[in-house]
C-alpha cells in the first residue's frame, strides 16, 4: 500500500476547525445567563462566527447567530432592564432578551430609553474568550446641606 494514500488523513487536522470557544455571563446563577460562542473555522481565518445564547432555565434557551467579526471582537453588554440585554460590538448593536429567549434583533440606533448600565464585556485576553465584569460604581453620598440656623 502506498504511503500517499494516507496523505489526506494526515491533512484532516489542518483542515478542521481551529477554535470553538464559549463563555457565559451569569445573570442570576448558571440557570439565567448569556453565553457567547466564537467559532473560528480554519486556523488561517482572521474572523470568527459569533452566536449569542440567552438562557433562563428551565423556561427557555435559544441560539441567535450574530455573524462574522474579528477574532479579537469585543462585545459590551448593557442592561436596559426587563430581562433585555444590548450587545455592542464596535458600531453594531443587538438586543436579546431572556424572558422567552426568542427576541433578538439588530439595532439601527441607541434605543430611546438608553442602553442602561454597562454590566461587562465579552473579550479576548491571551487568546481566550472571557467575560469581564464592569467595575462596580460606588454610590456617591448625597450632598450635605448645612442645617438651617
Amino acid at each position: 500500500m502506498s504511503p500517499l494514500k494516507f496523505l489526506p488523513l494526515l491533512l484532516l487536522p489542518v483542515l478542521s476547525a481551529c477554535s470553538d470557544q464559549r463563555v457565559s455571563f451569569q445573570i442570576e446563577g448558571s440557570n439565567h445567563a448569556l453565553s457567547l460562542i466564537r467559532e473560528q473555522r480554519f486556523f488561517w481565518d482572521k474572523t470568527a462566527v459569533y452566536t449569542i445564547v440567552p438562557a433562563r432555565m428551565p423556561d427557555c434557551m435559544r441560539r441567535h447567530k450574530i455573524g462574522p467579526a474579528s477574532l479579537a471582537a469585543r462585545f459590551e453588554v448593557y442592561s436596559p432592564g426587563n430581562n433585555a440585554w444590548i450587545l455592542r460590538q464596535g458600531n453594531l448593536m443587538y438586543v436579546v432578551e431572556t424572558r422567552t429567549c426568542e427576541g433578538f434583533a439588530k439595532l439601527d440606533a441607541v434605543p430611546e430609553g438608553g442602553m442602561g448600565p454597562l454590566v461587562g464585556s465579552f473579550e479576548v485576553k491571551n487568546d481566550v474568550l472571557q467575560f469581564v465584569a464592569a467595575p462596580k460604581t460606588e454610590a456617591r453620598p448625597a450632598a450635605v446641606t448645612p442645617a438651617a440656623q
